[in-house]
């Protein structure tokens, strides 16, 4: 049998090796690609102005959003229709610290992580008896719920109600020569590539191996001694901490923050944006952000008559052309150029 086993499966001399060596390599490759676009995102705060550096700050807080529920969804296969709720926790929480608490800006955005990572662990718990479609549904509940729960009278001292709360934008520290927008902007990319790190390792560690074992087989990935129910728990926790970062950032950014900016809507984009970038990729959730950010602007630029018309037709060709997102149209554009050389 062994003898059979053996000669079935014959494995090349240095064929291990090979292998191993092109790990590096390529970890190399990558480590330079992402520095190359960390320095270009840097230079971009001296070359944009005004409203366009606000823009670009709002597409590093999607991206964390979008990055947040991609490991939900396309690393651990739970389906989530409510994460703009978690935004809003993060985005108030910041809202709240730097009005009624007087805390830094910088120290409310870890702050705003364990909040929205207790609050999600909290809801993803009992919803674990959930799956598919139901827990779909349940995420969709607590995003129609959040915006009324934020106009709560009993929370209304410290949410600001309708109104909402008006926030101060953080000027440069150190005396460095930078606009109130530029270190906004630098702040946030800083913020952004340190989540994107996190989420690099906590994916390639054996939490992230178990993650993606139980979305492609809960049931085996259950037999093989993998603890599903701590394991969606903490996903979701997770998921909705780096959302909640997001969410931070954005109050940060636009020094205002009340409930009707955070609606059903805002949870469709976030599921919209992952798929436009890419279900399951790390760094889909930049393209995704793009797609949020620019394409309703864009769509009311072309007509102002029916503006989600054309941002619905943009989204089908979307679609159409790039089933697997944009990533997935990088990834066969590389395939097809390697095997060309």
């Amino acid at each position: 049998m062994n003898t059979q086993v053996s000669s079935a499966l014959p494995i090349a001399p240095g064929a291990v090796s090979s292998a191993a060596a092109s790990r590096p390599a390529a970890s190399r490759k990558t480590l330079v690609w992402v520095s190359l676009l960390v320095l270009i995102a840097i230079a971009l705060t001296f070359v944009l102005k005004g409203y366009q550096l606000f823009q670009a700050t709002m597409v590093l807080s999607y991206a964390i959003a979008l990055l947040g529920l991609n490991i939900l969804t396309g690393y651990n296969g739970q389906i989530s229709l409510g994460h703009g709720a978690f935004y809003a926790i993060g985005a108030y929480t910041t809202g709240i610290l730097m009005e009624h608490a007087s805390m830094p800006y910088f120290l409310t955005v870890p702050s705003a992580a364990v909040v929205c990572l207790v609050v999600g662990y909290l809801f993803g718990r009992p919803a674990l008896k959930l799956e598919g479609l139901y827990l779909a549904l349940a995420t969709f509940a607590l995003g129609v719920a959040m915006p009324q729960l934020l106009k709560y009278k009993h929370l209304e001292q410290w949410t600001g109600g309708v109104q909402g709360i008006v926030l101060m934008k953080p000027g440069a520290p150190f005396g460095l020569p930078l606009t109130e927008d530029q270190w906004v902007y630098l702040f946030s990319l800083l913020v952004t590539v340190i989540m994107f790190v996190i989420a690099h390792n906590l994916l390639q560690s054996g939490s992230g191996r178990a993650m993606r074992a139980i979305r492609d087989h809960a049931m085996a990935a259950e037999a093989m001694g993998v603890d599903n129910s701590h394991y969606k728990a903490m996903t979701f926790g997770v998921s909705a901490a780096f959302t909640g970062v997001g969410g931070a950032l954005s109050a940060i950014a636009v020094q205002f923050v009340a409930p009707d900016s955070f609606t059903l809507f805002l949870s469709i984009s976030l599921l919209v944006g992952i798929v436009v970038g890419g279900v399951g990729t790390l760094y889909g959730a930049i393209f995704g952000a793009i797609f949020i950010m620019f394409v309703p602007t864009f769509a009311e630029k072309v007509s102002k008559a029916a503006p989600w018309a054309v941002y619905g037709v943009v989204l089908i060709i979307f679609m159409f052309a790039m089933p697997g997102g944009v990533v997935g149209l990088l990834r066969k554009i590389q395939a097809r150029f390697g095997r060309a050389g």
